[in-house]
């Protein structure tokens, strides 16, 4: 993967746009104009950027309740996920599954799930179907490090192994999953090799690179679609926020915080962008502009957004069946 100047900006307005839709999304929490639990992916926009760098229009995405970063990137719309966010009709879900349930058909993002390691066995049955009817799909699992204690990652793993399933397993690891610290929850702290204990090719990445995840996500992506068979990267990463907005956060020293947001995504991109001769090409007073425009449009949306009436409220709790 050759990072040009078009690709470099592509890249720093992803992760920008990410970093700045969710420093609004804290806003509008604390204003109660978003209700519910909110997850904000603040310090790992190179994952989601990457990663979806490297897809199909036709690959499907699975994600965690962590997912804004993953959905503004895959092109879901600011205003679409910020309507569903303040649970108006407009948005992406219809405004029934917020912060935690982002979905959209088009773009084949598939959540958003608030269960942990919930995806991963939706990921099997996706892949699965995909293989069987010959379709030349790749089917995309993100999820966290805490999901590597849940029964579901392993069978998933597994049976994705030993059907050899077009599946790109992405495991977010920063390191506290909820508010534990992974070296108090594993014995074996390097994710990877937990697949690789499957017969699955695996690789551990920095996750705080966007370079790195791009071309490590092209590179897995390009040898499923010839090989047929699943491919689990391990990307090393940090929230610089607490798990969610409930969360006191006292499992984890400020400095430990403050030092790791000296190497985030945007500052080391910068520093590359800087080595290469590319970072004085791009304008980032314009992006940052655009940005706020989009960001503000968004919200307005929201705040004009239909909510839906309560005759409404029985709707697509159950499938309609047609018995003729």
């Amino acid at each position: 993967m050759e990072l040009d100047l078009t690709k470099a900006k592509e890249f720093y307005y992803q992760m920008l746009l990410i970093r700045r839709f969710e420093e609004k999304c804290i806003e509008l929490y604390s204003k109660q104009k978003i209700g519910g639990f909110l997850h904000l992916y603040i310090g790992e926009e190179a994952i989601a950027v990457g990663v979806m760098n490297a897809l199909s229009e036709d690959d499907a995405v699975l994600a965690t309740y962590r997912e804004h970063g993953q959905a503004l990137a895959r092109g879901i719309s600011a205003k679409s996920i910020m309507a569903e966010m303040f649970g108006k009709m407009e948005g992406c879900s219809r405004g029934r599954g917020g912060s935690m349930h982002l979905f959209d058909a088009k773009t084949r993002f598939y959540g958003g799930s608030a269960i942990v390691a919930g995806a991963l066995p939706l990921a099997v049955g996706m892949a699965l179907a995909d293989k069987m009817q010959k379709r030349d799909r790749v089917t995309v699992c993100i999820f966290g490090d805490g999901a590597v204690a849940e029964g579901e990652f392993h069978e998933s793993l597994n049976l994705a192994a030993l059907w050899k399933l077009p599946i790109l397993f992405i495991c977010e690891n920063n390191r506290y999953a909820m508010g534990t610290a992974l070296k108090l929850t594993e014995s074996e702290t390097h994710i990877y090799k937990k697949a690789a204990s499957y017969k699955i090719h695996s690789k551990q990445v920095d996750g705080m690179s966007v370079i790195d995840v791009a071309k490590a996500s092209k590179r897995a992506v390009e040898d499923i679609r010839e090989n047929g068979e699943p491919i689990f990267l391990e990307c090393l990463t940090y929230r610089f926020r607490a798990h969610s907005m409930f969360d006191a956060e006292l499992y984890r020293e400020k400095a430990e915080v403050k030092e790791w947001k000296e190497k985030g995504p945007l500052v080391v991109f910068e520093e590359k962008l800087k080595e290469m001769g590319l970072w004085s090409e791009i304008d980032v007073q314009e992006i940052e502009s655009e940005i706020s425009s989009i960001i503000d449009e968004a919200v307005v949306f929201a705040e004009n957004g239909t909510l839906e009436p309560i005759k409404d409220l029985e709707k697509f709790v159950y499938s309609e069946v047609n018995h003729g």
